[in-house]
């Protein structure tokens, strides 16, 4: 539940209005002001969202030393969710229906009993519930970072998703938006003043007739995120036919293997999706089979290495969410230390995969894209 131990996995958020240059008591007493229980709204979805502070799933203690790292901030969501039982209803239904049908001489209930009984059931697990026996609750990790003003947020689904966004509104006044591929190409490209380029950017047709204008996944016209499924065809290529070391705009290199994991999918939605598990996946014949009919890549797993800081992880590309992150081994002994370093590691990945998908925008936006294009047809239709 926590960015400070294990493996990681996240997705990336902006936060709109930036991040303070500390954090303080002030951010602390916010955080508990919307803490789980402190602020309990009726829900129609059944589910009940606020922020603890990350020890574990009841933790509502929120401390400097706790929650504050240097200049990041972490805690938690926690989203309970109401489940009743149906099994356990409908037997408590059934109980109900006997008791109010005994006395009918026709020995049958009539339709009024058995709404009554139906509404006396769902009461009675009502009542039961609110022990919290029913309760399902799940945390989501957070680190807002005052040094590049982004949130990290783990295991995001919608509805985490909804949750959060109203969360974080209510909180500190602040709009969050997913930092996806389409959305990290413009942040990337604003500083080599590209924008224009990305803009204007449309899905390249790697291979005419299988390869549509709009991505059967992406609902948005506006979307660029299927600048994430060319930059993973992009890189596949470059790795397997020109060079497994790239060399990056801060003149550092990245030394990248792809490894583990395979998604691709049919971006038309006719021959469905391909999932392959093994240690060198896009080196498999059915990988190269399911790129030459037309399939795009949507996650892929890497080991990468720069400045002699190895990571492995896997990464999608439409959100560019990453998971299970495993970073280099800490050399602190002692508790606050490694965290702090933890911290450090974790910016240097980031900053890592920044430049790595810069790298791609580089060539992606050039004069020369054509005639790399045509380099990736050929080795795509080889199959």
């Amino acid at each position: 539940m926590s960015f400070f131990g294990g493996r990681l996995s996240f997705q990336r958020f902006k936060v709109n209005g930036g991040a303070p240059r500390t954090f303080t008591e002030d951010h602390l007493e916010k955080l508990a002001d919307f803490g789980m229980g402190r602020q309990r709204i009726a829900s129609a979805d059944g589910m009940d969202a606020g922020w603890i502070a990350g020890d574990h799933i009841l933790d509502k203690q929120f401390s400097l030393e706790k929650n504050v790292i240097i200049d990041a901030l972490q805690w938690a969501l926690r989203i309970d969710t109401l489940k009743l039982p149906p099994e356990l209803l409908r037997a408590y239904t059934a109980e109900e229906l006997a008791a109010l049908a005994a006395g009918n001489p026709s020995g049958h209930p009539s339709n009024r009993q058995r709404k009554e009984a139906r509404d006396r059931a769902k009461d009675r697990l009502e009542q039961e519930s609110k022990d919290g026996r029913f309760l399902k609750r799940k945390s989501s990790a957070l680190m807002w970072d005052g040094l590049s003003g982004e949130m990290l947020v783990s295991g995001v689904t919608p509805a985490v998703l909804e949750k959060l966004t109203g969360l974080v509104h209510q909180t500190f006044e602040r709009q969050i938006e997913p930092l996806t591929s389409g959305r990290l190409a413009f942040q990337l490209s604003e500083v080599r003043g590209r924008t224009r380029a990305i803009d204007d950017a449309e899905p390249t047709v790697f291979l005419p007739g299988k390869t549509p204008a709009r991505l059967q996944w992406s609902s948005d016209e506006s979307s660029k995120d299927f600048l994430g499924n060319e930059f993973f065809a992009w890189l596949w290529h470059t790795l397997e036919q020109e060079t497994d070391t790239l060399t990056l705009a801060d003149g550092s290199e990245a030394t990248i293997t792809l490894v583990k994991t395979l998604s691709l999918e049919c971006p038309r939605g006719e021959t469905g999706k391909e999932t392959i598990t093994a240690d060198a996946p896009t080196r498999l014949p059915e990988a190269r089979r399911a790129l030459a009919s037309g399939k795009l890549p949507r996650r892929l797993g890497l080991m990468m290495a720069r400045h002699d800081e190895p990571y492995e992880f896997s990464w999608s590309a439409e959100t560019l969410a990453v998971s299970g992150l495993k970073l280099p081994e800490t050399e602190a002994s002692e508790e606050r230390p490694r965290i702090e370093e933890r911290l450090a590691q974790t910016r240097s990945f980031l900053e890592t995969i920044d430049l790595v998908f810069d790298a791609f925008l580089e060539r992606r936006t050039s004069a020369k894209w054509p005639e790399e294009t045509a380099r990736i047809q050929k080795w795509m239709q080889q199959g």
